[in-house]
């Protein structure tokens, strides 16, 4: 594997009882880049991501984050080691304050993410930090608030504050602009275009305006395989491309 690649999948197989929902997938994700993965409903793209994170265990092939070896490994090992997943839906403690949820994540962090018996004073050592990450999502003058009062859009924000608090390498967003309208989807992109500064994001995402605007690098996956790879304009070019999306790669392109 080349120092290049932070992530990457060999001949990756998922079979549920003669179903192939995962055919051979290798896939490469360089270091530094944000790289989508895109392909119609059923296409495997969420089966890939429970593959990478142990979710679900691969029927053949091999996984390897910076050169090792991790397709044998647990959930709770390979996000220490830095792989850690975002979504689809909205994961952060509604009735906590909005800077008490990025505090759990911290304290997760240093292993003691469930002491809630801990003193003020000792949580509090944390506040600068969970302060910092929330005014990098934008959310610095909503630390107050109550989490379950925020909009869907500012959610998403902070759950990527939660995930920025376990310092990770390679995030993993799964549709993580799923069920916005337009204003939300905008402020979330540019959010995921900020903070993929000196980390490495593995994306899937239906919302292909958002895929132009934001992938270095994309994957098609079709049926549970490898359909096409390349950048935003070879893989729109592609006629196998739009005969997959049914002509929605060429609505969303002209929208």
């Amino acid at each position: 594997m080349s120092a290049d690649y932070v992530l990457e999948t060999q001949n990756l197989i998922k079979e549920f009882k003669g179903f192939t929902a995962v055919d051979d997938v290798s896939l490469k994700i360089q270091r530094g880049n944000i790289h989508a993965l895109i392909g119609p409903n059923g296409a495997g793209k969420t089966t890939v991501f429970n593959l990478l994170t142990k979710f679900l265990t691969p029927t053949s092939g091999t996984i390897l984050f910076n050169g090792n070896d991790i397709t044998s490994m647990q959930s709770a090992a390979i996000a220490r080691k830095g792989v850690v997943r975002s979504f689809q839906i909205s994961a952060v403690f509604p009735h906590l304050s909005v800077l008490e949820n990025v505090r759990v994540a911290l304290q997760r962090k240093e292993g003691n993410s469930f002491h809630f018996w801990k003193s003020d004073k000792i949580l509090n050592r944390l506040n600068d930090r969970a302060v910092e990450l929330l005014e990098s999502v934008g959310l610095g003058d909503f630390a107050d608030a109550k989490t379950v009062d925020l909009s869907y859009g500012r959610k998403r924000a902070l759950e990527i504050a939660t995930t920025l608090a376990l310092e990770p390498e390679l995030m993993l967003l799964d549709e993580p602009t799923q069920g916005m309208g337009h204003e939300d989807v905008d402020v979330v992109a540019n959010l995921i275009k900020r903070v993929s500064k000196d980390r490495t994001i593995l994306m899937v995402e239906h919302n292909l305006h958002v895929v132009s605007k934001l992938a270095d690098q994309i994957t098609v996956l079709q049926r549970g395989a490898v359909l096409t790879e390349g950048n935003y304009e070879t893989v729109s070019a592609d006629p196998r491309v739009q005969e997959a999306y049914l002509g929605v790669a060429a609505e969303e392109v002209q929208a």
